[in-house]
């Protein structure tokens, strides 16, 4: 067998597969229309041939980094590149362009305190692990430009990677050595810093690798892992990595079969009435939770660490790590996080955020895709939470607390977040047994070829690179030409909302349910704020779901009703002693003749935590009111009404015919 150190024998053992392969695309454009003579099959074979490793593990660890996707040349939230996850956090963090999020939101998101607005500038270098692109191009002879933006050298990087790992490890090499003897090179692939994390994530490529797998990539390759299903790595290869044994703790909330942490954010008095960085609670037996929310960090992994533990910042539940899964839990989830800029919505829910820290970042590994889902898993089950998008929802689906506060509410996880195959690995339900007669639709598109045109990734106005998303554009006619319809919040002059990547004022989401209000055609409007708002919905390749539920529409005799961002109690239930928090409506209205999917129905509540002891008349505790609140779908985020302004029917009572 040729050396795998030989540039000379690589060059002879690929021949024309390479040649034909390996054409620069500039970073900012698309990838280059697919080779038809070279498939991306051959590649990984040929990749994993020239540098002596076992096909099987190439495919295994490029799927659990990118599911062979290219994601249009685009780096991952942790500056991850191509098929195999080269990471070049370095150069992702000297490109122009913004935060995903508005700075402006006060994550506690409770005005009967004062306002604690973050920074979450990134303000720790990246790891080695956020910088392996370096490495493969010194081991490739290959520019950093055409490793990040070509898929057939991103593949060669990675073998190239795996090779040098196994031999630091003096394991055996070569294309046919036992891939059960790779379980350590896997590991480190992973770029973990503890045993426990690597083998989580090598435990994850070698399930793959039994089972198999096979799908058609964003650019259109067919590639198939075949199983091995009596494939057992030998696990002993992990300890040569010397690396730090986690403490697991008792009361750790995560599921035994991945690698998690305990990281406390503190609880601590600042003085002069000041305290940080969460709230002390008894949920569930205090409150129910009823929400899970997916954040994007905005910081890579050790920035994201120093902030939740500095106490006059805020907090989180749990943080997940980009490359490779690995999940550390900082406040215990009967206490309440500041992280959702909704106190009511804070008092009620567990924050994941997940590792990101540039504008550019556009998706997520299958690494951190699969963590995050086992643990809303196992979450969502201890704490009695339906497992669909009423409950499980991103931080883009929070409404503001009053009419001031919607425009600067945060936009994460974004568009390029992939709720279905989220909920896939979550083995969530779904109902799909209704007709267009059932009154309710379940948006969702095709991930891989649902691409919007948004623009604003990098620069305003500027187009952003043609990729898959979980979004469906909503326009003011049944036309591909109309205007995106209005969010009267984030556009108070009316004018149409835009498709920069942040205005999410014109979307509805994958999972989100929206009662019907008309169709035309290949053509379906839905109620959603206040208008109809029409997507193209076509029988051959439809974007959404008929589906079955319940719809809140205004009572008879009432014009209109008032639609809010919080169900607190109204002011005969607040104790003496204890400020009344007003019932403020947000800008929207609800007219007579809309309906909207109704997601639950809750009691007006408001958890009263002001004092660091608990000691101000009513602390610690949960005021409750006769009155209740309807949770609709209303626009692209989740709002509340009064339940006695509304009456709630079954979707198909009422439905346009």
């Amino acid at each position: 067998m040729p050396s795998v150190t030989s540039p000379t024998s690589r060059r002879v053992l690929l021949a024309a597969a390479v040649a034909a392969a390996t054409a620069i695309v500039p970073l900012t454009t698309t990838p280059a229309a697919a080779d038809t003579s070279v498939t991306r099959q051959q590649q990984y074979a040929a990749a994993a041939a020239e540098y002596g490793v076992p096909e099987s593990v190439l495919l295994g660890v490029s799927y659990l980094q990118s599911r062979w996707d290219t994601n249009a040349g685009t780096p991952s939230t942790s500056g991850g590149y191509g098929p195999m996850h080269l990471t070049d956090a370095e150069y992702v963090m000297s490109l122009p362009g913004g935060h995903h999020h508005d700075e402006d939101e006060d994550p506690r998101g409770d005005d009967s305190r004062p306002a604690h607005p973050v920074d979450s500038t990134e303000k720790a270098p990246p790891a080695e692990s956020l910088q392996t692109l370096d490495a493969a191009a010194t081991l490739t002879g290959t520019s950093e430009e055409t490793l990040r933006g070509e898929p057939a050298a991103n593949i060669r990087g990675g073998a190239a990677l795996l090779a040098s790992y196994q031999r630091e490890l003096a394991g055996p090499t070569g294309s046919t050595s036992d891939p059960a003897a790779w379980y350590g090179a896997v590991a480190r692939y992973a770029g973990a810093d503890s045993a426990d994390a690597a083998a989580a994530f090598a435990n994850e490529v070698y399930g793959t690798i039994r089972e198999g797998a096979s799908r058609t990539t964003d650019d259109g390759q067919r590639i198939t892992l075949t199983p091995h299903a009596d494939l057992v790595p030998v696990t002993s290869w992990l300890d040569k990595l010397g690396l730090r044994k986690l403490a697991r703790p008792d009361g750790l909330e995560c599921p035994n079969d991945i690698s998690c942490e305990w990281i406390p954010a503190p609880y601590q008095d600042l003085g002069n009435g000041d305290y940080g960085n969460h709230d002390l609670s008894d949920r569930p037996n205090r409150q129910k939770i009823e929400y899970i929310i997916i954040h994007d960090t905005e910081a890579t992994w050790a920035t994201t660490l120093k902030l939740v533990q500095d106490p006059t910042y805020v907090s989180w539940h749990y943080s997940l790590r980009s490359v490779d899964g690995h999940i550390a839990q900082h406040v215990k989830t009967k206490d309440v996080g500041w992280h959702a800029g909704n106190w009511y919505v804070n008092a009620k829910s567990v924050g994941l955020e997940h590792e990101g820290f540039a504008a550019q970042g556009t998706w997520y590994t299958e690494a951190m895709y699969r963590t995050s889902a086992k643990l809303v898993r196992h979450l969502a089950t201890r704490l009695g939470i339906p497992m669909d998008r009423h409950h499980i929802i991103g931080h883009d689906n929070i409404p503001g607390t009053v009419a001031a506060n919607v425009r600067g509410m945060h936009w994460d996880p974004g568009p390029y977040w992939d709720w279905d195959h989220y909920f896939k690995l979550m083995k969530a339900p779904e109902i799909n047994t209704g007709t267009p007669l059932t009154g309710l639709v379940r948006i969702e598109p095709d991930f891989a070829t649902n691409r919007p045109a948004f623009t604003g990734c990098v620069t305003a106005g500027v187009p952003c690179p043609s990729r898959g998303s979980s979004s469906v554009i909503l326009r003011s006619a049944p036309s591909p030409d109309a205007p995106l319809v209005n969010d009267i919040a984030l556009r108070p002059n009316g004018t149409p909302n835009t498709m920069h990547i942040s205005d999410h004022g014109a979307r509805a989401s994958t999972g989100q349910t929206y009662a019907i209000a008309d169709r035309q055609g290949d053509w379906t409007a839905i109620w959603y704020l206040g208008q109809k708002a029409w997507f193209h919905n076509p029988a051959d390749a439809p974007t959404a779901q008929w589906t079955v539920g319940l719809v809140a529409t205004p009572k008879p005799g009432k014009t209109t009703i008032p639609v809010y961002g919080r169900a607190y109690p109204e002011e005969a239930a607040y104790p003496a002693g204890v400020p009344y928090q007003t019932i403020s409506p947000l800008q929207y209205t609800l007219s007579a003749g809309q309906r909207y999917a109704v997601g639950n129905v809750l009691p007006g509540e408001y958890y009263r935590a002001t004092t660091f002891d608990g000691s101000a008349p009513g602390d610690w505790t949960v005021i409750r009111g006769e009155n209740q609140y309807v949770q609709i779908q209303f626009g692209h985020r989740v709002m509340f009404v009064n339940r006695d302004d509304v009456q709630i029917l079954p979707s198909a009572l009422g439905a346009p015919r």
